[in-house]
């Protein structure tokens, strides 16, 4: 007779627009899951919204509830610390929204937690669950474009000179323009090495413009100045070296961000997105054009399929006790993002290569 799943009994822990439009829905969506309570300011209308039972608003008492298996967090960027570290004392599995935290003191403090609790701990990179990453990562491994020794990636808009709703916080006490190497830089670090292997060193620069109303930023934010655009270079373990380029503040070089590779036999394209764009394509000396490789059906159909891919990850890793290691980040991976920003900003001070530490 067929063993069933267990049902996962989940806390959500912040009640701001992500909470709202990615956890909620992708956790209610996976079937052997349930969103037994949800906390933060907004916590009631949420809980009426979805029919769950439980609104609260102090993450101790969450985190203590005996009907609770699992914890995913959506709160600010400088409460991820103390929300995680409260669940995992309490025998949570957890998942932690990017970055991981605002310091390297706290991402360690977290990571060290994690690794004595026994308990799945997921860092939410949504990038790894793009099927066009996915391939390209295999296609690299079964050697299609020959050596890697470069890659680059470009991710730039204009909605930082607009305000527009996009940049709104996932918690209300969240800064509302948090920087892009906050806001979007431990994606694009963890993308690479997730891709390309450990990251040695780094340099590079952040830039912001001025602002009539500037943000209101966390005391222990990532860097002083809410950044918008970040340039670095850095240099894989491997030989790879590896170019990024975020903004806000320039016309989009493309529809959205990419991650792109070139070897010594060709070079492949993947998008960087949530799955509403997610392509993979192809260049060769012989045939430079880029030239469009098949995936998987859900990969056209336009919607942000890759968040409840990642959110199932999550839940099915706290259903068979753990990570895929092929996808999944867990809260190391969310630390070595960490030390490769903050090796950037190191860089930026010295103006010369700054070594990335690796987690233990």
């Amino acid at each position: 007779m067929e063993r069933k799943s267990p049902i996962i009994r989940v806390g959500v822990i912040g009640t701001g627009r992500f909470a709202d439009e990615c956890h909620i829905p992708c956790i209610l969506s996976h079937p052997n899951a349930k969103v037994v309570a949800v906390c933060g300011a907004n916590s009631k209308s949420l809980a009426a919204k979805y029919g769950i039972s439980s609104a609260m608003t102090n993450y101790h008492e969450l985190c203590s509830r005996e009907d609770i298996d699992a914890v995913t967090i959506a709160s600010a960027n400088s409460d991820h610390a103390d929300h995680a570290v409260a669940a995992l004392t309490h025998g949570k599995h957890v998942l932690c929204e990017k970055p991981l935290a605002v310091s390297i003191a706290q991402a360690e403090l977290m990571t060290n937690t994690a690794s004595k609790s026994n308990k799945i701990h997921f860092t939410a990179f949504t990038f790894r669950y793009n099927y066009g990453i996915r391939s390209l990562r295999k296609r690299l491994a079964n050697g299609e474009i020959g050596t890697p020794f470069l890659a680059r990636i470009q991710y730039d808009r204009w909605d930082g000179l607009t305000r527009g709703p996009s940049e709104q916080p996932r918690n209300h006490n969240q800064p509302i323009h948090p920087g892009m190497l906050e806001n979007l830089g431990s994606h694009l670090f963890d993308i690479s090495r997730h891709v390309l292997g450990p990251i040695g060193a780094v340099i590079g620069y952040t830039m912001s413009i001025p602002h009539s109303h500037a943000p209101t930023l966390a005391p222990d934010s990532i860097s002083n100045v809410p950044d918008d655009l970040v340039g670095a270079w850095m240099k894989h373990t491997n030989g790879v070296h590896n170019q990024i380029f975020i903004s806000r503040i320039t016309p989009p070089f493309a529809p959205l961000g990419y991650l792109e590779v070139v070897g010594t036999e060709g070079a492949l394209k993947a998008s960087l997105s949530r799955g509403g764009i997610d392509f993979i394509k192809r260049s060769t000396p012989s045939f430079p054009e880029w030239t469009d490789l098949q995936l998987a059906p859900e990969a056209s159909y336009g919607e942000p399929t890759a968040l409840r891919r990642m959110i199932h990850g999550y839940l099915n890793a706290c259903i068979s006790g753990q990570l895929d290691p092929e996808i999944d980040a867990s809260f190391h991976d969310g630390l070595a993002a960490q030390y490769a920003m903050s090796s950037l900003l190191k860089s930026q001070k010295v103006g010369s290569w700054t070594d990335v530490q690796s987690p233990a």
